[in-house]
């Protein structure tokens, strides 16, 4: 079952080294040239936009960058010529790196809702892409994605490097699950930590530099907020409590709050490990979880505080009677529960029995590749442009991660609407609710709408 998901869904991965030597077919005008690295452009440059154009100095070399905050746009264009040893191109609007022949592939690292309609348009545009997680906004865009990837045939990467990174923990754990060392899985629990409410958040001046509009393009106009304290530590630099910056996945306007953010870490490798990239629940059930303000139909009616739930525990019903827990109680990680035995993991650990018992009685030599496809990539940027170059699609492909993020939205959608949600896996509609089934999509803002959508 795992084996024949891998083949039809990823490649052979090449090891990073034979990927970077081997060359990238970059088309212009309908005519292929030959290049020894592929060209890159980043679209959204703060924090995680800097972090993936980082690792990817050693693969590929970077023409422009896009951003609507003329400050972030700058300081990355002087740390990315710092690099390279070449300034890249600044552009406020992405579109005008869509229209460069030179651009192989764009990495995409905006908030959440600008995520589906500059990925379609770079992929109509002839680019590959390269998309931070969680991928959607919206269920139905997830579709869209998908249908686009299928009919332009670009190599998609989702920023879910977890598959990759992270010192192998996590492929460790798939292939404990997969070569039964904890019997038949029946339970997995994915702790993904909770967040603050915020006070109420007062209108205030949109900073100089920053294009608000534009930021918010698909999503309902609404005036900027902002108290003053500033955030410390990562993101910092920024209003600690605000509708923008850092404080975007805090509103279902922009993102999920943490059911996508850290949910979409690790209820993508709980399912994976589980065999269920092809599916999903049939049923989703909030079993309890605070919402910061009040909800009427689904819809806040409180404008100046986060929205997104701050403390939740969800049931999702899984094929072969294992149950998914996604809680935001306990630590930040996967607990595998199964008939002989559990283990957890995360970012820093791997623990249990069944890991203390490799010792003794390791896996096969070639489990972890079994897992992955192929060698295990210097890092998710090495398997992306392998991936290129092989124009198959890379580890963590957008039909596996819709499949999964379709479990956070539901979760999301469920506590919104303070009910239980039937989901048909292979239909992938809501049973029974035109309402709940009313979220799977959302109306973009006039001037917003994707271009060839």
């Amino acid at each position: 079952m795992a084996s024949s998901n891998l083949s039809r869904r990823r490649f052979l991965s090449q090891a990073a080294a034979t990927a970077v030597a081997l060359p990238v077919a970059r088309r212009a005008a309908g005519q292929e040239s030959q290049s020894d690295r592929p060209v890159f452009a980043t679209i959204g440059l703060r924090n995680q936009g800097w972090s993936i154009t980082e690792k990817s100095f050693k693969f590929a070399d970077f023409a422009a960058l896009a951003d609507v905050d003329t400050s972030v746009l700058a300081t990355n264009i002087a740390k990315v010529a710092k690099a390279q040893t070449r300034a890249p191109d600044g552009y406020a609007d992405y579109r005008k790196i869509l229209d460069r022949k030179d651009v192989d592939a764009v990495m995409i690292a905006t908030p959440d809702h600008w995520h589906t309609k500059i990925a379609v348009e770079a992929m109509r545009a002839g680019k590959d892409v390269y998309c931070e997680k969680p991928l959607t906004l919206t269920i139905d865009e997830g579709k869209l994605i998908e249908r686009v990837v299928k009919e332009t045939g670009r190599v998609f990467q989702v920023g879910t490097m977890q598959r990759t990174e992270s010192d192998g923990r996590f492929l460790l754990a798939v292939a404990l699950v997969r070569h039964g060392r904890i019997g038949k899985v029946t339970k997995v629990t994915c702790g993904i930590n909770g967040m603050e409410p915020s006070p109420a958040i007062p209108e205030a001046a949109v900073p100089a530099g920053l294009d608000w509009d534009t930021w918010l393009g698909p999503a309902p106009a609404v005036a900027y907020r902002a108290l003053p304290q500033i955030r410390e530590g990562y993101g910092g630099g920024v209003p600690l409590f605000s509708n923008c910056h850092y404080s975007f996945r805090n509103w279902h306007e922009y993102s999920g709050g943490k059911l996508t953010d850290w949910g979409a870490h690790h209820v993508d490798i709980a399912c994976w490990a589980l065999g269920a990239t092809d599916t999903g629940p049939s049923l989703v059930t909030p079993v309890e979880y605070t919402l910061p303000v009040p909800y009427r139909d689904g819809h806040p009616t409180v404008a100046d505080q986060y929205n997104a739930a701050t403390e939740f525990t969800i049931r999702a019903a899984m094929p072969d009677d294992v149950e998914m827990i996604i809680t935001s109680a306990g630590d930040n990680g996967i607990l595998f529960e199964g008939t002989k035995g559990r283990f957890f993991v995360n970012r820093g650990k791997i623990a249990g029995t069944p890991v203390d018992e490799l010792k003794d009685r390791p896996l096969p030599d070639n489990a972890i590749e079994e897992v992955y496809g192929g060698p295990v990539a210097e890092n998710h940027t090495a398997n992306f442009v392998a991936a290129m170059r092989s124009r198959k699609q890379p580890i963590s492909d957008v039909w596996s991660h819709n499949r999964m993020l379709e479990i956070c939205h539901l979760s999301n959608i469920a506590m919104r609407l303070g009910r239980k949600i039937s989901w048909d896996p292979a239909a992938r509609r809501v049973i029974g609710d035109p309402q709940a089934d009313s979220f799977l999509g959302r109306e973009s803002r006039k001037g917003f709408a994707i271009d060839g959508a």
